[in-house]
């Protein structure tokens, strides 16, 4: 029994998921990754590349990683080993470890960014593509 019969404008029209795949996405290949990595490393677009490693280390979703601030991963001049986010949709705080190549691109990010630590790791900037 579905909607259709109730529906005279819904009769022959597809269903939304008619040929499409719906449900848990495939988690990106090695392959890909690197790819990606190359791609914002040839454009110069060091946020994107020190945003991208921290959501490939922290499996973090996007809305969690960009109200992340700079106190949160640095201690005194280094990036920190492990970080701690409050999720925004569990409200439970999550730990995770931020790898050797992730720690020197978010240096690399910081350093060009500047700011204290209050301020935001990865502001909104008006220049910057949406891929």
């Amino acid at each position: 029994m579905g909607i259709a019969q109730y529906d005279p404008t819904a009769l022959g029209r597809p269903a939304w998921s008619a040929g499409r795949k719906v449900g848990v996405k495939k988690p990106l290949k090695q392959r890909q990754i690197w790819t990606i990595r190359f791609f914002l490393d040839r454009e110069g677009r060091m946020r994107d590349r020190a945003l991208f490693d921290l959501a490939i280390d922290s499996k973090l979703r996007g809305c969690d990683l960009v109200k992340m601030k700079i106190g949160s991963l640095v201690t005194g001049t280094q990036i920190r080993t492990r970080a701690i986010v409050v999720q925004q949709k569990t409200s439970r705080p999550v730990q995770f470890e931020i790898t050797a190549e992730v720690r020197a691109s978010l240096l690399a990010w910081l350093e060009r960014r500047g700011g204290t630590i209050d301020d935001y790791a990865f502001p909104v900037e008006s220049t910057t593509p949406i891929i």
